[in-house]
């Protein structure tokens, strides 16, 4: 059983999240947990490692077979074997799928506020990027449709995150029948990060949006990977699902050289998250679950002008700090005054400068403190 609360010292373990910033600073910015992979995972990279060798690695059938089960068993979505491309990462999946499917000067449809990489991805390729921003409500965040319709109205694909980054939101069966619909009304082709599909709260499940229909299938390309449920992101492995044939020969064929193989360690930790986590996953999401509802209450408690939406899924939390009025922006704000380091609100669209995204994917503690920071600047500077 995994102790979740407990602390690991990640500094010098050429981590990315604890190597942004100074000793002095507490990290709570990218999207990767504070806790350790699961005893199965660990168990399984090591088993390899006593075979001594180590080069190009291909997913074992085993895997290939254990992901077909794997959507079967949790969406009811029957897919090939031969439908699965393994990439490093979703990330250059959609990168892949843009450079593939779609010619410089076409458009393509965000939802904002979104993550950095598909925010950026369309000026990667010389698309026109679209915005159909997610609106705040008192029932969570909700689309416009009419906004989403005109924007797709001059796109040929739409870069759908779902579960969504950073809002949490999980989009409903009628919210995804909608999408496609219009997706299939403009031939707009769907490419689906659903990267964090097995991390919903409060009894939600996840929808692909490929499971609607077959005519929704054909024009999708989903995007999935064990790494941000499983907290091994840094072993670079993820997978596409594509049952059009056409659209899955053209994407494979976009690797031109920059899309290598997939980590080999990657690899065995998927089979292993796939096959023996399940314990480990659901102590975690658990433990999630119990901080984000403790971050929700503090905020509201400690910052009754912050506005927070409970995430629906992730362990990412989307804070309007508008009321505020902190200078020059709430991220640079806490970060000099706090010593905490959050996700700027406008890496996720020009719009979202108040905002901050905060990652509460770690033991309490931390979470505790981090808060206590935001508190002791603006107490001191108020």
């Amino acid at each position: 059983m995994t102790d979740f609360d407990a602390v690991h010292d990640r500094r010098g373990t050429g981590s990315s999240k604890w190597s942004k910033y100074p000793d002095n600073i507490l990290p709570m910015w990218v999207a990767d947990m504070d806790f350790p992979a699961a005893p199965e995972i660990v168990a399984a990279i090591s088993n390899r490692l006593q075979h001594p060798l180590l080069g190009y690695g291909v997913a074992k059938e085993e895997l290939r077979e254990k992901i077909v089960a794997d959507m079967q068993a949790k969406y009811g979505w029957t897919i090939s074997a031969e439908e699965i491309v393994f990439l490093p990462g979703v990330e250059p999946g959609f990168n892949m799928a843009l450079k593939a499917m779609l010619q410089p000067g076409d458009g393509l449809t965000v939802q904002t506020p979104v993550y950095r990489p598909i925010l950026n991805a369309a000026g990667h390729w010389g698309l026109v990027r679209h915005d159909a921003a997610l609106r705040p409500t008192d029932a969570g965040w909700v689309m416009d449709e009419d906004i989403l319709a005109s924007a797709l109205s001059k796109s040929k694909a739409l870069l759908l995150c779902n579960p969504q980054n950073p809002t949490g939101k999980v989009f409903s069966a009628d919210e995804l029948r909608t999408i496609a619909s219009l997706c299939e009304k403009n031939d707009a082709l769907i490419i689906s990060d659903e990267i964090h599909c097995d991390l919903l709260f409060d009894g939600r499940r996840h929808i692909p949006i490929a499971t609607l229909s077959d005519a929704v299938a054909d024009r999708t390309i989903t995007l999935m990977a064990a790494s941000k449920t499983y907290n091994i992101a840094g072993l670079k492995t993820a997978f596409a699902i594509i049952r059009n044939k056409t659209i899955r020969e053209k994407f494979a064929a976009s690797r031109l050289g920059m899309v290598d193989s997939v980590n080999i360690l990657g690899l065995e930790a998927t089979l292993a998250a796939f096959t023996s986590a399940d314990r480990w996953k659901t102590e975690m999401l658990a433990y999630i679950a119990a901080n984000r509802d403790y971050l929700s209450t503090e905020v509201a408690r400690r910052f009754p002008a912050i506005k927070l939406i409970k995430a629906d899924a992730t362990f990412l939390a989307w804070l309007d700090c508008s009321a505020l009025g902190l200078k020059p922006d709430p991220q640079a704000f806490f970060l000099e005054h706090g010593q905490v380091g959050f996700s700027a609100g406008a890496e996720f669209g020009e719009d979202y400068g108040q905002y901050i995204r905060v990652n509460f994917g770690c033991p309490r503690c931390l979470l505790e403190e981090g808060l206590d920071r935001m508190q002791s600047a603006f107490d001191k500077t108020n």
